[in-house]
């Protein structure tokens, strides 16, 4: 199995576990920038990470609820990919910072600070905070998905 694969499998099997936790949980396992509104990832298009390697703000016009949070979309088709597979496309970590999971902690995110990496979308806190995952990917992410599994239920607020 690749890494890639392994991966996708966490993810999905992250997402699988927010659908049995049930809905009341579901909005604290995403980071969400707007409390009101549970917006995903601050309105960005989460396709378009993947398909034009750049952070694109969402449209009110394609938006999607999925697990009780609001998904933005940049256009109709982005949409309808994210539709036909939510794993494939959400970020890891619920969009929490990558290197934050790595630290079990869960921190907000900008959107501007990300990198795909084996087809999963990781997103960032702060310069310095990407900066590190940079220079050991594959070391940051490791211990994030370890960390990842104690922290992924828990509050925000109580780590």
């Amino acid at each position: 199995m690749t890494l890639k694969n392994i991966r996708r499998g966490f993810a999905i099997a992250t997402l699988a576990a927010l659908v049995s936790v049930g809905s009341a949980h579901a909005a604290d396992e995403f980071f969400i920038s707007d409390t009101n509104k549970n917006i995903a990832i601050n309105g960005y298009d989460a396709v378009a990470y993947h398909t034009a390697g750049k952070p694109v703000k969402g449209d009110a016009n394609f938006k999607y609820e999925h697990m009780d949070v609001v998904w933005k979309f940049s256009s109709a088709e982005n949409m309808a990919a994210f539709q036909a597979d939510p794993a494939k496309f959400a970020p890891a970590y619920g969009g929490w910072c990558t290197v934050g999971a790595s630290k079990g902690k869960k921190i907000a995110t900008k959107p501007e600070l990300f990198k795909v990496v084996d087809g999963q979308l990781y997103l960032n806190s702060s310069d310095g905070a990407h900066n590190l995952f940079l220079k050991d990917e594959a070391g940051t992410i490791d211990t994030a998905d370890k960390n990842w599994t104690e922290i992924e239920s828990k509050p925000a607020s109580s780590l």
